[in-house]
């Protein structure tokens, strides 16, 4: 099964369960990797259980997938898809879903932290979808000196990487004006221009860099804009954004339950958000 497969077959498993198999995806794009691979055989079983309604045995089978997917051990380097610099509990996504039917205009708001070698970058929309993710740095790491903006970047990625994201008008609020310059330079078809430093090698198995993806992304998206917003001031989503970036980050060092935690959170900020009438971006 391919990843994309997989990932329209999600629906078939019952919301919560389908979040957690989503944050094992990364394991079916490896090809020469026994560990990865026994990952994904346990979510494609689940999948297929899915489809038979057998929905008890196909919560077993993504129990099983990351149980595999927590012993994973990174083998010999070049072998494996997964990037060591990435743990696979690091990541996640996930929806609020009783504000999918939200009124006003879709908003999104992405941000990123920093500290001691880590970075957390993390999105919420204002119909319930967010992400967090960690990353640690190491010294094949490709970020260069602009580690700040780049994560910021990186976020923006990990947030318009969602393909159903864009198919309708979305405000995406960012608070660097460095990234949002990017954005823009981006948005006008200068998608070759990158942050000084900013390693471009392909990454594992000859993918293309977060940010060239970003920047494509970015000229094929006329319903997405981006708007600056002061960080740090109060703003609900932007606020929202920056607790989660900090979250995925602490994740990296700590151990808790990052996907519960998150989702509570969202939905508070959510909950404050749509009360006071979706306030204005800017």
């Amino acid at each position: 099964m391919r990843p994309d497969q997989f990932t329209r077959s999600l629906p078939l498993l019952p919301p919560p369960v389908a979040e957690r198999a989503h944050a094992l995806r990364r394991h079916l794009s490896s090809r020469h990797c026994d560990q990865c691979q026994q990952v994904a055989d346990a979510l494609k079983l689940a999948i297929i259980a899915a489809r038979y309604d057998d929905v008890a045995a196909a919560t077993r089978l993504v129990e099983t997938a990351e149980r595999l997917a927590a012993g994973h051990d990174t083998p010999r380097a070049g072998s494996c898809a997964l990037p060591p610099t990435w743990p696979a509990t690091s990541g996640v996504r996930g929806q609020v879903t009783r504000w999918l039917r939200h009124d006003g205009p879709l908003v999104a708001a992405t941000d990123a932290s920093w500290k001691d070698r880590t970075a957390g970058i993390g999105y919420v929309v204002s119909d319930g979808r967010f992400g967090l993710r960690g990353r640690t740095s190491d010294r094949l790491d490709p970020t260069g000196p602009s580690r700040v903006l780049i994560n910021e970047l990186r976020a923006v990625e990990f947030l318009l990487a969602d393909p159903t994201l864009g198919a309708e008008p979305v405000t995406v609020l960012v608070d660097s004006t460095g990234a949002l310059s990017y954005l823009q330079l981006w948005r006008g078809g200068e998608t070759g221009t990158m942050p000084t430093g900013y390693n471009l090698r392909p990454r594992a198995r000859g993918g293309r860099p977060t940010l060239v993806r970003l920047a494509q992304r970015v000229a094929d998206l006329p319903q997405v804009t981006f708007e600056h917003v002061r960080g740090h001031t109060g703003h609900l989503l932007n606020e929202a954004a920056d607790a989660l970036s900090a979250m995925a980050r602490r994740r990296l060092r700590e151990r808790f339950d990052h996907r519960a935690r998150a989702r509570d959170l969202v939905d508070a900020f959510l909950t404050q958000w749509h009360t006071t009438n979706s306030p204005s971006p800017r």
